[in-house]
């Protein structure tokens, strides 16, 4: 065996493992033989959950996390250059092969396991209380190497689904997009306690979107007034601040400006779990083709009036979303 055969081989050995992705399979949503846009206009990484759903009304188990309701949100919108990465165990797999027949483009990393929820509601479906039964392992910045859309929305759902150089990696990719929600999340146990992001002061300034809900806010910035809050979050870098307000409604901070949305009047309080994730789906959808910041905000709070009347994903359409829109 020669010298240069014997280095070679070296070199491949130490080589990293590759990360298992399930690429699109059967049914294929793309033609292979289809040249594929560059860029996605919009992309959203989060994990697939198994949760637990107790509400004053019924107790359900069925699959959760961004990921999801996002993905679903957008499903009787518009899924044009729209791309979901999630990460889940292998055995839950055929929750990918229902979105995929859905006809939504899902790339799917393999986790050791799925992330597991219980989310408890009383009355008030503004409040809940959480316990995490299982956690999946965090995307990097190797397995999303491949990603690329002119807005990148991570979903977090626990404190270190996404360190902040994977952060930083993603910002060349596209403008990141983040619900803050996972960055605050401590794991005691099964029990989710609040605490503040570590890493907020180095990770922000490569956030262009960033959610947050009330007690969100207030755990990032120490204020309960939402003005001062966004403040403070885009002098810390954030470019764009988008603060939901349950039944008050939301507050967009963009280019120095404050943008006050009404909540639109549900027709029943049903579900709340996925309210935050269909907010931004819409609100993305909105501002990735061009929306102002008004308009995107008004979508995206009418698309989660429309949730909170029934159980599970949002399941309407763009007309019932106007219709509201036009109602109000």
């Amino acid at each position: 065996m020669s010298l240069k055969t014997l280095k070679t081989l070296r070199t491949l050995k130490t080589l990293p493992p590759t990360p298992q992705l399930h690429n699109l399979t059967t049914p294929q949503l793309h033609n292979p033989t289809t040249p594929q846009p560059p860029t996605m206009k919009l992309t959203c990484i989060g994990h697939i959950t198994l949760d637990k759903v107790i509400t004053p009304r019924f107790t359900a188990y069925m699959p959760g996390g961004t990921a999801y309701y996002f993905a679903n949100a957008l499903k009787n919108i518009d899924l044009e250059d729209f791309r979901l990465v999630t990460s889940l165990a292998a055995s839950e797999m055929h929750e990918v092969e229902k979105l995929r027949n859905d006809g939504i483009d899902v790339d799917a990393i393999v986790s050791k396991n799925s992330v597991f929820f219980e989310n408890k509601y009383g009355e008030d479906m503004n409040e809940r209380t959480q316990r995490v039964l299982a956690k999946a392992d965090p995307f990097t910045k190797e397995n999303l190497k491949d990603v690329e859309a002119n807005i990148i929305h991570l979903g977090t759902l626990l404190a270190d689904d996404f360190d902040k150089e994977t952060i930083k990696y993603l910002s060349t990719k596209g403008t990141v997009s983040v619900d803050v929600q996972g960055y605050l999340r401590k794991v005691e146990g099964e029990h989710v306690v609040a605490v503040d992001y570590d890493d907020k002061l180095e990770a922000l300034p490569y956030i262009g979107i960033l959610k947050a809900n009330e007690m969100e806010m207030e755990t990032l910035t120490g204020t309960s007034d939402p003005y001062e809050a966004a403040k403070m979050l885009a002098g810390w870098g954030v470019k764009e601040v988008v603060l939901t307000l349950g039944d008050k409604g939301s507050l967009i901070y963009a280019d120095g400006e404050f943008h006050k949305i009404p909540a639109y009047p549900a027709k029943d309080l049903v579900d709340a779990t996925g309210c935050g994730d269909t907010y931004m789906a819409g609100y993305l959808y909105k501002r990735s083709r061009g929306a102002s910041y008004e308009e995107a905000g008004a979508f995206a709070a009418a698309m989660c009036s429309i949730k909170l009347g029934s159980k599970g994903p949002f399941s309407g359409t763009i007309a019932d979303v106007e219709a509201l829109i036009h109602n109000s």
